[in-house]
């Protein structure tokens, strides 16, 4: 059965999409957990299905109106924090909820019937098409041109926000940016697995390669090897169940964190005892 798993071109371009979206979630998600983002990245997704509900309105590509809505809504957390003293939680409550009102608003006035959102809600990476790929790897090199000349200064970023201000780092500017990549991000990935778990792909590979190390580029290629791997996997698991992908895929992530979790208490403990001995 394993075998004739590759033989068919929607599972190709599902491996495909999942290289793409693993080299590009794990940088972007390293980010935003070692940012402490992950709460925002929630709301910006969710904010997003304001977009899916205009685009169905308006008889255009759904994911194109998340996009949109994705990137106002980072910039809008970014800016409404930092210039009119509201609290980044309550922004993103706001905008998450505004989100949601919206796109349902929107699905309820799009003319003929209701469409299916269990795709947007849940993923189902084996629906993406060649354009879809495109659009991921023409998302993976806007990160890849962000990431490799400026990484040093994302990295001050990252951890010592004050210390770039002082060293005349564009912090405003870049906060932005990479603001802008999280939601773009954020909205590629709802063809992969959906409203509901994108949060994890940002997520489960960067705390699973955070139990290995602290350093930031190691932290985002260990990243980027779970993520793919994680995804490789429960693209099997789909196959041979039958089941979704997304959620097969989220499944798979979570088992590699626990078993690499357990493997590393297993392997600190056994040194432990050869000490003592």
């Amino acid at each position: 059965m394993i075998p004739d798993f590759f033989k068919y071109d929607f599972i190709l371009y599902a491996l495909a999409a999942s290289l793409l979206g693993s080299i590009t979630a794990g940088i972007i998600g390293t980010y935003v957990v070692t940012r402490r983002m992950v709460f925002i990245t929630g709301g910006i997704t969710h904010a997003s299905f304001g977009g899916l509900g205009l685009g169905f309105f308006l008889g255009i590509n759904p994911l194109i109106g998340a996009a949109v809505f994705g990137v106002a809504s980072g910039v809008a957390v970014e800016y409404l924090s930092k210039f009119h003293k509201i609290r980044e939680d309550s922004v993103i409550a706001m905008m998450w909820s505004f989100g949601m009102a919206v796109g349902i608003i929107f699905i309820s006035l799009a003319p003929g019937y209701a469409p299916n959102l269990m795709s947007y809600l849940f993923g189902n990476i084996l629906s993406v098409s060649i354009s879809d790929i495109w659009i991921m790897a023409i998302l993976m090199i806007l990160v890849l041109a962000l990431f490799v000349p400026f990484f040093r200064l994302i990295q001050y970023l990252t951890f010592d926000e004050e210390f770039a201000r002082t060293s005349r780092v564009p912090v405003s500017l870049f906060k932005y940016l990479l603001a802008g990549l999280v939601a773009l991000t954020a909205v590629v990935y709802i063809r992969v697995a959906g409203i509901i778990l994108v949060l994890s792909l940002l997520t489960i590979p960067q705390n699973t390669a955070l139990l290995f190390s602290n350093n930031l580029k190691k932290i985002m290629l260990l990243s980027i090897g779970v993520g793919f791997l994680g995804s490789l996997l429960g693209l099997i698991i789909s196959y041979i169940g039958n089941i979704p992908s997304g959620a097969s895929i989220i499944f798979s992530l979570v088992l590699l964190y626990l078993l690499a979790s357990a493997g590393k208490t297993i392997f600190y403990a056994s040194r432990k005892t050869h000490k003592h001995l």
